[in-house]
């Protein structure tokens, strides 16, 4: 079997998991180099690599800017090259680098990430009106109530007759909306609260929003639990149709998605990197192959050359390291 084909089995079995990763393929090259057009590899959320896209100078590269791919949900274009330049082409980021091959290598990274859930708990017309237009908007949809069927839902990715969660694969990243609208309002709300979702809207009026939550703190809920959820749910347009509500009812469901999603880029991000003192790439320090140790200090190189030219002369990189030059 051929290396490209091992990393798409392994794609294909990380989509079929709902679990992130980013895909990188090398688009051009000028030789020497190991990688030609075509090669790809796969790299997880926590810098594991499954494929050959070059070796010690291309792949810390690689593993930095997928991980900052599935952060940002952007895909980037690299370039990796002994001859960096100082003005970097539109769109492309520049890696420069001291391997010993000299080649360049641009390399495509694109974040593939699972998409969102939105579970709908009920078989009320605003439910199947939210189930449809979820779908058009990207959700991965799932619908749970007794009774559901295929033909209330056509178009919902899983349709679960009952609220047993407990066998079921659920996106990591879920979004659930209560639509009962009167039929086992309390019986749905205890689902939702035994989810581990990032949000939930229940479709109610202020007044009965409000007895529910009681009754929720009365049966010993999670105080902070009860009192997120979204009541009313949605964003006031002066929705009337179930048509609309759903809208309504989306509209809020998307906020509090990209909301949650600038807040978690707004934090800064500490990755195990550190830099090789001789060509300056940044270095996964936990999948480092080649280290070294300098008066006490712990020193990471993206290859065996580097490496080497440390420990002949580690002062003219380290006094290179302290004036820039």
């Amino acid at each position: 079997m051929l290396e490209s084909d091992k990393v798409l089995e392994k794609a294909a079995s990380l989509q079929s998991q709902g679990k992130p990763f980013a895909l990188a393929t090398v688009i051009r090259c000028e030789s020497p180099t190991s990688a030609k057009p075509g090669a790809k590899a796969l790299v997880e959320p926590d810098g594991v690599i499954h494929g050959w896209i070059g070796g010690g100078c291309a792949q810390p590269a690689v593993i930095k800017i997928a991980r900052r791919a599935l952060e940002e949900g952007q895909p980037y274009l690299i370039r990796i090259s002994p001859e960096r330049s100082v003005e970097s082409e539109n769109g492309i980021m520049d890696f420069g680098m001291t391997c010993h091959s000299g080649g360049t290598l641009d390399i495509f990274v694109d974040p593939i990430i699972p998409r969102p859930g939105l579970l709908v708990l009920g078989a009320s017309p605003a439910a199947q009106a939210l189930a449809a237009l979820a779908k058009r908007v990207g959700f991965q949809v799932l619908v749970a109530f007794p009774g559901a069927t295929r033909e209330t839902f056509p178009e919902a990715d899983q349709i679960l007759d009952g609220f047993d969660m407990a066998a079921e694969n659920l996106p990591a990243e879920l979004f659930v909306v209560v639509a009962t609208q009167g039929k086992k309002d309390e019986e749905a709300l205890e689902t939702a609260l035994g989810l581990p979702a990032q949000y939930v809207a229940f479709i109610a009026s202020r007044r009965k929003a409000e007895k529910l939550k009681a009754y929720l703190l009365e049966r010993g809920h999670n105080p902070t639990q009860v009192n997120a959820i979204a009541a009313p749910a949605g964003i006031d347009i002066g929705a009337v149709t179930p048509e609309e509500v759903a809208l309504s009812v989306l509209a809020g469901v998307v906020q509090a998605r990209r909301v949650s999603a600038m807040r978690s880029q707004d934090k800064p991000v500490t990755l195990p990197l550190a830099v090789d003192p001789v060509c300056h790439m940044t270095v996964d320090i936990a999948t480092a192959e080649y280290t070294h140790l300098h008066q006490g200090q712990t020193y990471y190189f993206c290859c065996k050359g580097c490496r080497e030219a440390f420990a002949k002369t580690p002062e003219k990189y380290l006094v290179q390291a302290e004036t820039g030059v």
